[in-house]
């Protein structure tokens, strides 16, 4: 405790270069525990995608091609599957080229929300079944355009109509809210039957299938069995989790562990460079004040020592003001992006790799100044 004063002088013996210090290194943490977050959001968002929900769509790719909606009882029929529901999507513009929505066409059959990820007011689902043009909004988008329940709906798309018309309207019946992630939030639900009974063109068809499956624990099984079923036929498909769709997004945008890795460890190295290059111009600064500690009894350990502890304390304080920083802004970022957030874990490896860089940083200052010799220091003032 006696050496506090001494530490705390030496800290702040250039307090425009301390905070430069204090500022970068804040900086590279902060950079750190937001990276570190962003993991652990993506590995939430990949555990919270259902693994017994299969989308069934064509071989090519997910928007390639439809599919026959004679495909539906051909499905069914594949033991451990549960529930099947056609599904179709196509884009409008709702007022304004520039206010866009996904229109999702769906069949509210018998436990079909099974095949769903939503949430939905028993009251909405039996007014959405009842009403063949009805629309059950998203609540985000319901509170973006202040629709309510009894509203009418004019949308602009590219699907004509029986008419040649592209003019489609829908009646709000409901809100609903939606769990998965890669939906969007700019999204309404329509009756399928409606969409396809007044469509110009690909009538009968369907984009995919949502199969709900009995047991999680078959879903492989059945994606296996349903691909096999349509295999070398004009109608190929491809059946795949929810779990393993958000598994092939993560894939194409790359491999997240390295890309994070690769962004830290250039941080960090930069890092040491500067602050060992600070940390050595100190030292010729205080060349002639170490040689007076010396003078006064200081052993050479103990100089050491006071280096260190210097870089250390300046490191830690400013890592912990760093990851405090990033895991504060958390709570607000995660009202977008559901997940995201900073364990535990990753402040206290934060705060070890702290104490790293000022070791590092500092061990070549420290070892010049416990070897440096009184007499010589003393000449060159």
């Amino acid at each position: 405790m006696r050496f506090l004063p001494l530490l705390w002088s030496g800290i702040w013996r250039k307090p425009g270069r301390t905070i430069l210090i204090f500022l970068q290194v804040s900086v590279a943490f902060a950079l750190f525990g937001v990276l570190q977050g962003l993991k652990t959001g993506v590995e939430h968002a990949i555990a919270a995608a259902r693994a017994d929900l299969l989308i069934v769509h064509s071989r090519m790719s997910f928007l390639a091609e439809s599919r026959p909606l004679a495909l539906l009882e051909q499905i069914k029929s594949v033991p451990g599957v549960k529930v099947v529901i056609p599904v179709d999507i196509f884009r409008a513009t709702y007022q304004k080229p520039t206010q866009r929505l996904g229109v999702v066409a769906l069949s509210p059959d018998q436990d079909w929300l099974s095949a769903f990820t939503f949430t939905i007011a028993p009251e909405y689902v039996t007014a959405f079944q009842k009403t063949r043009t009805g629309a059950l909004v998203r609540v985000e988008l319901a509170k973006k355009y202040g629709w309510k329940v009894g509203d009418r709906i004019p949308l602009l798309s590219n699907t004509a109509q029986l008419s040649g018309s592209t003019d489609w309207a829908f009646d709000v019946v409901g809100t609903f809210s939606d769990s998965d992630l890669g939906s969007g939030i700019d999204n309404i639900l329509i009756n399928f039957a409606y969409l396809d009974a007044a469509r110009l063109v690909g009538r009968g068809t369907v984009q995919h299938f949502n199969v709900a499956v009995s047991d999680p624990n078959l879903a492989v099984t059945v994606a296996d069995e349903i691909d096999r079923r349509f295999a070398n036929s004009a109608n190929e498909t491809r059946s795949e989790s929810l779990r393993e769709l958000a598994q092939s997004q993560l894939q194409s945008i790359g491999d997240l562990n390295f890309l994070i890795r690769a962004i830290v460890g250039a941080v960090l190295v930069a890092l040491l460079f500067a602050t060992a290059t600070m940390m050595m111009q100190s030292l010729r600064e205080r060349t002639p004040e170490l040689a007076v500690l010396k003078t006064l009894g200081f052993t050479d350990r103990a100089v050491f020592l006071l280096i260190l502890a210097e870089a250390i304390a300046v490191c830690v304080a400013a890592a912990a003001f760093g990851l405090t920083l990033a895991r504060l802004a958390f709570p607000l970022a995660a009202k977008f992006v559901p997940g995201l957030s900073m364990p535990r874990q990753v402040v206290e490896v934060g705060l070890v790799c702290a104490v790293l860089v000022g070791l590092v940083s500092a061990a070549v200052p420290a070892v010049r100044a416990a070897r440096l010799e009184v007499a010589t220091a003393l000449a060159n003032r």
